[in-house]
């Protein structure tokens, strides 16, 4: 069974960053593309970045820049670095596979 743990979220100031980590087992982590969404209250769960199993990287418009996402096969992680977080950065994020989802991890950038 698949099984997605995000953490690292919490409260920061903006301009700070935060590092998410979702840990996956129930699969063969190397071989699947791994997302990082997240939904604000009010709003649709959007996607804000994406690594293949080659390591090959998306982002958001609105996040490009400023996070980075990245793995580490050997640990079945996957890391969300958020850099230079903003207000609008509020929101639950979560890790997802295969339209599986994790329980998110609540970020709130507010001074």
């Amino acid at each position: 069974q698949v099984q997605l743990v995000e953490s690292g979220g919490g409260l920061v100031q903006p301009g700070g960053s935060l590092t998410l980590s979702c840990a996956a087992s129930g699969i063969i982590f190397r071989q699947y593309t791994m997302g990082w969404y997240r939904q604000a209250p009010g709003k649709q769960r959007e996607l804000v970045a994406g690594i293949t199993s080659s390591s090959y990287t998306h982002y958001a418009d609105a996040v490009k820049g400023r996070f980075a996402i990245s793995r580490d096969n050997a640990k079945n992680t996957v890391y969300l670095q958020m850099n230079s977080l903003k207000p609008e950065d509020t929101a639950v994020y979560y890790c997802s596979v295969q339209s599986r989802w994790g329980q998110g991890t609540q970020v709130t950038v507010s001074s």
